[in-house]
């Protein structure tokens, strides 16, 4: 097979109970909000055994928890709520990292906590772009030193000063770090940002106006109080946390009965997009049944490159843009997911033509 310059080159090293390496970001905006309703039912009690949370917060923070009481009060069994420590503080202000040392405290003597979450109250406003990039290298470093454990990114909520102010650049600084070193994300100002149609809201504020709007003439959840906001403000945020905490778990653990948002990603591909063909390498350590398979945006099979027991050692498959009928597959994003018993790994593809 002759290969082009624009080949995709994958490796992935695999074990059979191999940790799993994180290659795409993991972003939880409205569409997140909108995608709720497709969790699998199984799914919210599988992060409700799963999870352990320690939440670091203040006022704003609380929305969140709000939500998820809201959905709680809907569906008690099945929408109950999740074991989370709260914490009483946020990400302050200005590069500020007072919220580093009582992580790092929490985790040391809480084994069992796997999922760090922290938010802004109006830090993000008023910050600068050093202070944006200490909060990034500090979550970076917790990262690295507590592996086992997932840390939740945020943005910061809407204050008004629409797409050309201070803090859309800085949400736009931490979105583009997320997305550039495949973070999972909580974009609580995206959430905030579109009504269930789709429409932009794009100089909001927290208050949420156009949830007040969308109330009149939908039904909404009632709350007791959403701090600073609208109680479909907070209802939309617990939709969004769940999604988000439902796709973490399918991905880590290799759980496909969710749908598409299961992929578990892996490495980057380089180089990025193709045309022609992309080459897929991989090194098994063990043998093993192998299940190479390319999906669309939206979960579906387009080609099997593999589904048959391979033997310990380097393998390499070639996708040359077509589907299973031979056809030549559409330009768009598609997903080699490479599937054996206890590992998902995803590699993200860009076809173009």
């Amino acid at each position: 097979m002759r290969f082009t310059a624009t080949s995709v080159v994958l490796s992935l090293f695999l074990a059979g109970m191999g940790q799993l390496a994180t290659g795409a970001p993991l972003i939880a905006d409205h569409q997140a909000a909108d995608a709720f309703d497709d969790i699998p039912a199984p799914q919210f009690q599988s992060v409700r055994d799963h999870y352990r949370f320690f939440f670091g917060r203040t006022s704003h923070g609380t929305q969140i928890e709000t939500g998820l009481d809201m959905l709680a009060a809907q569906e008690p069994v099945l929408w109950a709520d999740v074991t989370m420590t709260g914490y009483a503080g946020d990400l302050g202000h200005l590069g500020d990292l007072n919220w580093v040392p009582p992580t790092r405290s929490y985790l040391d003597t809480h084994p069992e906590c796997n999922a760090v979450l922290w938010s802004w109250c109006g830090g993000v406003s008023d910050n600068t772009p050093e202070g944006i990039d200490a909060y990034l290298q500090a979550m970076n470093q917790l990262e690295a030193d507590y592996p086992d454990v997932l840390f939740v990114y945020m943005t910061g909520h809407l204050d008004g000063t629409g797409t050309g102010g201070l803090l859309n650049q800085n949400n736009n600084r931490i979105r583009a770090w997320c997305t550039t070193y495949n973070k999972t994300l909580f974009d609580f100002a995206d959430i905030e940002s579109f009504n269930p149609d789709g429409v932009y809201f794009p100089d909001g504020t927290d208050a949420c106006a156009w949830c007040s709007d969308w109330c009149a003439s939908h039904a909404c959840p009632a709350c007791a109080e959403c701090a600073h906001s609208h109680c479909f403000n907070c209802y939309r945020k617990g939709r969004a946390f769940w999604w988000m905490m439902t796709q973490a778990l399918s991905w880590q653990s290799g759980d496909t009965a969710g749908g598409p948002g299961d992929l578990r990603p892996t490495l980057p591909a380089h180089p990025n997009p193709f045309n022609q063909a992309t080459t897929l390498a991989f090194t098994l350590e063990a043998p093993g049944p192998v299940r190479l398979q390319i999906v669309d945006a939206a979960g579906r099979c387009v080609a099997t490159l593999s589904d048959a027991p391979l033997a310990a050692g380097p393998h390499e498959f070639t996708w040359e843009g077509r589907t299973a009928d031979g056809r030549l597959a559409p330009a768009g994003v598609y997903f080699a997911r490479l599937t054996r018993p206890g590992n998902v790994r995803i590699e993200r593809l860009v076809l173009v033509r």
